[in-house]
């Protein structure tokens, strides 16, 4: 027994040379470990190692700063700062006499991946291995073939989607894409009725839209819940395709019942055919949003791919507060062009807008903890 582990502590030695080995990672198996408010804000996730597996091995430990960490109920680290450490398979069992540990680690900075453990053999260049779905370390800042493949192909499709959008209605693309029109609103003023939403025109736009949201999201679930897509879906090309296509008519459907209930509002409320302008309005802000989105990520994606996942925190982020003060934007421009009270206003954009959009929200950045 003694020797098949020298083996394969040797053999996984001469594969990689001095870079390290990732064994067992447990990033995408960490749970929240009380029960969160609507509001509440992921400050303690907690998960379970098993030490059977890889008795050589080592746990790589990445905690952020001002972290508490207990092991099975008891106190074990306090962290002042950003901290990595190790500890072998062997002290732990020796410290704790177990063959399981419950790891709960607490912290105001609980951002995705900052709290970390992983299984490995050796120490160096640890932070640039990085696995593809065979197993086959993809050593430095590159995308495994697959992920870079998928990004490319569907950015080519929707600038492809653009450019035919472009020779069919270049009117129509020019007024979609000017943010001033939706200030004067003076592009749909005589055609806010559902049959022209429905035209051929419109559902082709929010398609393209719908699919540069799909590639984002997509690639959110790559860089943020890695784990959880190669278990349940794949990382391969075909896989990533099929879920952005999936997507994009999954938002495209969604997309067109936002309207439907927003022209429901609007009639409820008394507004007349003020929804036209509303949704094409934060629909605006959406594709200069998520143009942002898919530039930075096809600059990191070519470049250095370790960097797309604090890239895409701070991008996240950025939308969201972008739609927030562009829900705000147009409270205003409808307070200059409608007669009616503030409150009234107001409570339409609640019921409308910031209400369902706030619940997504709060489901997406669970997925991202």
């Amino acid at each position: 027994m003694v020797k098949v582990r020298l083996l394969v502590f040797f053999s996984c030695f001469l594969s990689l040379g001095l870079n390290a080995q990732v064994l067992e990672n447990y990033d995408g198996l960490w749970k929240s470990a009380r029960q969160e408010s609507w509001l509440g804000i992921n400050n303690q996730v907690e998960l379970t190692v098993d030490l059977t597996n890889f008795p050589e091995s080592e746990i790589r430990i990445k905690l952020p700063s001002k972290s508490t960490v207990f092991v099975d109920g008891k106190l074990w680290q306090l962290t002042t700062g950003d901290t990595v450490f190790f500890r072998s398979i062997g002290e732990l069992q020796a410290e704790f006499g177990k063959d399981s540990l419950n790891f709960t680690v607490v912290s105001p900075d609980l951002a995705p991946r900052k709290a970390s453990i992983k299984k490995v053999i050796g120490r160096e260049n640890l932070d640039d291995v990085v696995l593809s779905p065979e197993g086959i370390p993809l050593v430095g800042r590159f995308v495994p073939q697959p992920v870079r493949d998928f990004y490319f192909t569907g950015l080519f499709i929707i600038l492809f989607f653009v450019a035919l959008y472009k020779l069919a209605y270049p009117y129509l693309l020019a007024m979609m894409l000017k943010p001033l029109s939706v200030i004067s609103a003076e592009d749909f003023t005589d055609s806010g009725n559902l049959q022209k939403f429905f035209s051929f025109d419109i559902i082709f736009y929010i398609l393209i839209v719908a699919m540069m949201i799909s590639q984002g999201a997509v690639t959110g679930l790559v860089v943020f819940r890695k784990e959880w897509l190669d278990t349940w879906i794949g990382l391969d090309y075909s896989s990533l395709l099929l879920i952005w296509l999936v997507g994009a008519f999954g938002i495209l459907v969604l997309t067109i019942v936002k309207f439907i209930g927003i022209r429901l509002i609007s009639y409820l409320f008394d507004l007349g055919k003020a929804e036209f302008s509303h949704f094409f309005y934060l629909l605006r802000l959406i594709v200069f949003g998520s143009s942002v989105v898919l530039l930075v990520g096809a600059y990191f994606v070519v470049n250095n791919f370790s960097g797309l996942e604090p890239a895409f925190s701070v991008l996240f982020s950025g939308f969201f507060w972008f739609y927030i003060f562009g829900v705000l934007g147009l409270f205003l421009i409808m307070m200059s062009r409608l007669s009616f009270k503030k409150y009234h206003l107001f409570t339409y954009l609640c019921i409308a807008e910031l209400v369902p959009f706030l619940i997504l929200a709060k489901w997406i950045m669970g997925l991202g903890q």
